[in-house]
């Protein structure tokens, strides 16, 4: 009888194991996302755990970059599954079609006004209003009543006390935008920048720069009003190194002067993993991705189950009447408005 030589006897142990490995390992699925995304470890685990899988994030920029970049790869896609679409986008991604479509069993609980694609390519995951924010103190101090709309950002008492974002580089800028052309209309929110311009607007690129840089409840800056969030207030308490017992600032979302942020996520055409990938938005109309989101990303959850954190509670609010522009609307004219204003506010 002839033996098989001990190295032999190694390298099918090897083998063995490598093709167990290779049948029981972990099932990856990639998450592309703009950079703001956030979740915490415990609550993403639960999905991993649950579906014996690992999901990689791949952050690609603002959520205008980010979507530009999926297009791109459309065909060959650089991820399973895309989040952060918002509704001043929702059209563009649409027309791309690089979004398949699924009925997730969860939307079941989701108001339909959040659903603003009836073949369900994009699946709405959370919500939030921009607006102008301002510093209590600031005007407590100089005896000045705080701004209650858009229309008090050009009077006398306001020049040069508002910071905004470029539309053309910022998110919340170009929310801004839709804001006054929600509020004014096509034909008359050029004579409100033009008349904000007059009394002395400051342009930042970004929220960062605006609300780090300029605003006066943040930072050493000089302007006490600045595009914001109407859960800045919140996140202005919650990341406070003192406990606080109210917010050093305030959200004006009345007054049709706020515009509501709806942001999607969908499967990509083309992922080597369907099923998990619809497993994945389940997850995220869930209510433990939902109940998450609020302190991770400071926006408020779709589903109506969700239980908000006492923060948001006392000091987030929501507009009863945000500034209305339809998608469609946006998309055909975005870049002319972004051309316009630019002409208007920095030319």
């Amino acid at each position: 009888m002839k033996t098989v030589p001990f190295k032999l006897h190694i390298l099918g142990l090897v083998l063995f194991f490598l093709s167990a490995a290779t049948c029981f390992a972990t099932e990856e699925i990639s998450l592309m996302t703009h950079d703001s995304f956030n979740v915490s470890a415990e609550v993403i685990s639960l999905f991993e755990k649950a579906n014996d899988a690992k999901v990689i994030f791949l952050k690609s920029g603002d959520a205008g970059a980010a979507l530009v970049q999926a297009i791109l790869s459309k065909g060959s896609p650089m991820a399973d599954v895309f989040y952060g679409v918002d509704n001043t986008f929702i059209s563009r991604a649409l027309v791309a079609d690089i979004f398949e479509s699924y009925a997730s069993p969860a939307l079941s609980r989701i108001p339909s006004h959040f659903k603003l694609d009836p073949k369900n390519r994009l699946l709405p995951v959370n919500f939030g209003d921009v607006c102008l924010n301002y510093d209590k103190k600031w005007f407590e101090h100089k005896g000045i009543a705080p701004p209650t709309g858009l229309d008090d950002l050009l009077q006398p008492a306001y020049k040069g006390l508002t910071v905004v974002e470029n539309p053309a580089s910022s998110s919340p800028g170009l929310a801004f935008l839709l804001a006054t052309i929600g509020h004014y209309g096509q034909d008359g929110y050029l004579d409100f920048w033009h008349k904000l311009r007059a009394n002395d607007v400051l342009v930042a690129n970004g929220w960062e720069d605006a609300y780090y840089g300029h605003f006066t409840a943040a930072s050493k800056g000089n302007r006490p009003i600045v595009v914001s969030y109407a859960s800045s207030p919140a996140a202005a308490v919650h990341f406070s190194s003192t406990p606080l017992a109210e917010a050093p600032t305030a959200a004006i979302i009345d007054n049709l002067s706020a515009f509501r942020q709806i942001e999607f996520a969908g499967i990509l055409k083309g992922t080597k993993h369907p099923e998990l990938a619809r497993k994945l938005l389940d997850f995220l109309l869930d209510l433990p991705f939902q109940e998450d989101a609020p302190l991770q990303m400071f926006v408020f959850p779709v589903h109506p189950d969700a239980k908000l954190p006492q923060v948001f509670l006392d000091f987030a609010v929501v507009a009863d009447k945000p500034a209305a522009v339809s998608p469609a609307e946006i998309e055909a004219n975005r870049e002319k408005w972004l051309e316009a204003w630019t002409t208007a506010v920095l030319r």
